[in-house]
């Protein structure tokens, strides 16, 4: 039976590949040193963060969560996202985002598409909505396959019962609590090779296909 699909929400459920670099491009900068940093275990997750936020501070010392708010709003879905999650949802799966991405847009998505649970990362803000510096990591970049385990654990669903859809290399813990693992237009081929099935097509039809043949009941 299948009851659960978790998605990823940056370059498969929304068009962009990465809504931190949205931020970054709205201002026209980078943080290439900290991803540099992060993927050399010199720095974690938190302060990972906190390096975004300040090349964003460089640009609006005062910016607010109302401001990436109204940045994330162009954020455009992947095609075919709204009619998956409504096939999901007729056949009674459950669905879930499980994504290293801003929550701002995590949250957007999953009222506009029905998902039934949103997990994401954010921003600590001050009374008044500016941004304090810090980060709330819900979902570990290297730790997706956790995140998972709690989420089946709470629900009583079980690996087998999964089906899971990434494009990166950072989805291959996903689809390790999976029975199903979908490579949406994989970024490499560490997720090709982690995979059950790959769709290279700019459009989630296809996984729509792939999971009917799994059945509900």
């Amino acid at each position: 039976m299948l009851r659960l699909v978790a998605f990823d929400m940056d370059g498969t459920l929304v068009d962009v590949a990465s809504s931190w670099r949205v931020i970054h491009d709205h201002f026209g900068d980078r943080n290439d040193e900290g991803l540099r940093r992060f993927l050399a275990n010199e720095i974690d997750d938190h302060e990972f963060i906190r390096m975004d936020i300040r090349v964003w501070w460089k640009h609006a010392p005062d910016l607010t969560l109302s401001d990436l708010e109204r940045i994330l709003a162009t954020v455009p879905l992947m095609p075919g996202a709204s009619d998956l999650v409504d096939h999901l949802r007729r056949r009674g799966v459950r669905t879930a985002i499980v994504s290293g991405g801003l929550d701002l847009l995590a949250q957007r998505i999953g009222r506009e598409l029905g998902i039934d649970r949103v997990l994401a990362n954010g921003v600590r803000t001050h009374p008044d909505g500016r941004l304090s510096g810090e980060g709330v990591v819900r979902v570990p970049i290297h730790g997706k396959e956790g995140v998972l385990a709690a989420l089946q654990a709470e629900l009583g669903i079980v690996p087998r019962e999964t089906a899971s859809v990434g494009n990166s290399e950072i989805d291959v813990g996903l689809f390790r609590r999976s029975r199903v693992g979908v490579a949406f237009q994989p970024e490499d081929e560490t997720v090709r090779r982690a995979a059950t099935a790959i769709v290279t097509e700019h459009h989630l039809a296809r996984v729509g296909g792939l999971l009917a043949a799994f059945p509900t009941e």
